[in-house]
């Protein structure tokens, strides 16, 4: 319990250290979420319950949280970085070619293309011929497939961030394995405390506009913080299980003793 402590406040520790070091990088996830609060506003989401649910399928509103989600996970190159490194601010900013291949690599179809797909996509019972129960259990099922799979891959996500590409899929499982509820632990105490006060942004609806644009303001950067905690759990993971297994991370020669998907 004494180490899972000090893994949370390494995350904490983690965000607040990079907000600092990096406030650019920090403010990018910020901008984009108060944009989307902009286009929000403007369309007169906040005015009233009913209002919300009319506008909560506006296409700009949409258009605009699609680009957020990516501004959202663009942290995840320069968190998992700053993390593996012991908080080295040069070295997580830095933009080395091989690293950004291999991190771009797995962004543009992991949240790209599942982030368009979930927006703009055609809705799974479309897809499966599932419908009214069937395809409510096939949703829960894809979601807890897709959770428990990142939970697995998270140390090739966090490797591939460093230029490592000797850590593929099967031996990300091998680090992985034996940390799962572990990790479910650290994500869970970096991503809910903030995701509560994201949500709470809901209590902008029906108030004076000064109020919401206010609470707008404070939104977006309790986003841009959630940014930050939920890459830096994810980085703290597999550092955590890396060093169970004896493996580095940045090097791909220390992979062996685990097993390696090495990557051309």
């Amino acid at each position: 319990m004494t180490s899972l402590w000090r893994d949370v406040r390494d995350i904490y520790g983690s965000t607040w250290g990079f907000a600092l070091a990096c406030p650019i990088l920090f403010l990018i996830p910020v901008l984009f979420e108060f944009a989307q609060h902009v286009v929000e506003i403007q369309s007169g989401l906040y005015r009233s319950i009913e209002a919300a649910r009319l506008a909560e399928n506006d296409p700009s509103r949409m258009l605009f949280g699609y680009w957020k989600t990516l501004a959202i996970s663009l942290p995840s190159y320069w968190m998992y970085r700053y993390v593996v490194s012991g908080r080295d601010a040069a070295y997580a900013r830095r933009f080395e070619p091989r690293a950004v291949l291999l991190w771009a690599l797995l962004f543009v179809p992991l949240v790209m293309g599942l982030q368009w797909l979930a927006l703009f996509g055609p809705p799974l019972g479309q897809v499966t011929g599932l419908e009214g129960q069937a395809e409510s259990i096939a949703k829960w099922a894809s979601t807890l497939i897709q959770t428990v799979a990142g939970i697995y891959l998270t140390a090739w996500l966090v490797a591939w961030s460093q230029g490592n590409a000797a850590i593929g899929p099967l031996a990300s499982i091998r680090i992985m394995s034996g940390s799962f509820w572990r990790t479910v632990a650290l994500i869970i105490a970096g991503v809910v405390p903030l995701m509560v006060l994201h949500y709470a942004g809901l209590l902008a609806i029906g108030r004076p506009e000064p109020l919401v644009w206010a609470l707008m303001v404070f939104d977006s950067l309790v986003v841009g913080f959630l940014a930050l905690t939920m890459f830096a759990a994810n980085a703290v993971a597999a550092r955590t299980a890396a060093d169970r297994k004896g493996v580095d991370l940045t090097r791909s020669a220390n992979v062996e003793p685990v097993g390696t998907a090495a990557v051309a």
